[in-house]
């Protein structure tokens, strides 16, 4: 990066990091990247205007906000784009006080899954917390196809601004720039324009925020499931997730996420998650493969699971690999069982941990490089290449025809 343009970044992101209270802050050459309103808390990052704007994927930048924020206190969420009807039947529900569409989905990142939305910025900024939702700059980058996130994903990555993310495990992901960090609605870990999403392959306005104002949000939430069926799934965006509840999960990204699928599924106080057993039945699979006997896998790992296997084997390479320390492909759960970490890439069955007790996170690990190279000619993405390690984690990253 050009040292100017470095300089700028950095007295951005340090201008709007540590001043809570300022009423602007102006760089030079760069105009007024941000306005942060007295007494907030949460802090807010911007970088300067992208050089690189890819006109194909750039919208009208948003007018200032004017008006009141809305609380986002319901999603409504399907598996296909919601019609004119049923975004109708949401909006004038009783108790519903305002509403926006979006698309959602969930791309895979570090063998974890971050909540994306697809988003008109000038419509669903009102939806998020105040002190992002009067933030012009966060929306001027979404506007021009940068990727804005949160504080907390920003932190757990290790992601800085300006860097770049890749969204999505295929070889051929799309990577975008961290133009802004921001809280977001809540349960939403990073937004982009539907530009964007239509790029990333996530199903348009397959989604709906809501907002209850002094209504009950489970009153109002269980109106919804009356009106609208089995058609979609209604969750809350509370602080805390609730002992039990139902979700959509999708994956986008690339051909891997085209071919798991998409399903609904329960999750459970312990962070465990029962997929929908109709699509269980229709793509996981227990067969026989090499070296490590019976396993659970989606059908569309199990032949380049076998593959890489027996490749291994071929290259006299089977004692480097111990079916005895083999930590499962098919496990539904949240990373860490944590549902704030997003749904473990397991919970599709697209992913094997192997030899787990020499190769935990954060270590480099005791894979043999030999068997690394084996597996990712066989599709598969390797948790030792990401910046906070994971050894013994492969996951499925591209379709490969056996061999």
């Amino acid at each position: 990066m050009h040292r100017t343009a470095r300089t700028r970044l950095v007295a951005a992101a340090l201008c709007l990091a540590v001043s809570t209270t300022a009423a602007g802050c102006a760089l030079p050459g760069a105009g007024t990247v941000q306005t942060v309103p007295a007494g907030a808390e949460v802090p807010v990052l911007a970088g300067p205007v992208d050089p690189g704007v890819d006109p194909a994927v750039s919208v009208e930048a948003p007018a200032p906000l004017s008006g009141r924020v809305e609380s986002a206190d319901l999603v409504v969420v399907g598996r296909d784009t919601l019609s004119r009807r049923v975004q109708r039947h949401i909006a004038t529900t009783r108790g519903v006080d305002a509403s926006v569409s979006l698309a959602m989905a969930a791309a895979p990142v570090h063998g974890r899954t971050v909540t994306l939305a697809a988003v008109d910025p000038s419509t669903y900024r009102r939806f998020t917390p105040a002190v992002t939702a009067r933030a012009d700059a966060v929306w001027q980058r979404v506007a021009e196809g940068n990727l804005a996130m949160t504080p907390e994903l920003a932190e757990d990555l290790g992601q800085r601004l300006g860097g770049d993310l890749t969204l999505g495990n295929d070889q051929g992901a799309l990577t975008l720039r961290v133009g802004a960090q921001a809280s977001m609605a809540p349960k939403i870990d990073a937004v982009v324009n539907h530009l964007r999403g239509r790029q990333l392959g996530m199903v348009p306005a397959n989604a709906v925020l809501v907002s209850t104002d002094e209504a009950d949000p489970a009153t109002v939430a269980e109106a919804l499931r009356r009106r609208l069926g089995r058609q979609v799934t209604v969750s809350p965006l509370t602080e805390t997730l609730p002992a039990q509840g139902r979700q959509t999960a999708f994956l986008t990204g690339g051909s891997v996420a085209e071919a798991v699928g998409s399903f609904r599924y329960r999750y459970f106080a312990d962070g465990t998650v029962e997929p929908d057993p109709a699509w269980t039945a229709a793509n996981l699979r227990t067969e026989t493969v090499p070296i490590l006997g019976q396993v659970t896998c989606h059908r569309v790992m199990l032949p380049q699971l076998r593959g890489a296997l027996q490749e291994v084997v071929d290259s006299g390479l089977e004692d480097r690999v111990d079916p005895g320390d083999f930590g499962g492909c098919y496990a539904p759960r949240f990373i860490a069982d944590d549902p704030a970490k997003g749904l473990s890439l397991h919970t599709w069955g697209i992913a094997v941990d192997l030899n787990v007790q020499g190769n935990l996170r954060g270590s480099t690990g005791e894979i043999d490089p030999r068997v690394v190279d084996i597996f990712k000619s066989w599709g598969f993405a390797w948790g030792g290449d990401w910046a906070y390690t994971d050894p013994m984690h492969f996951e499925l990253a591209a379709l490969v025809r056996p061999r």
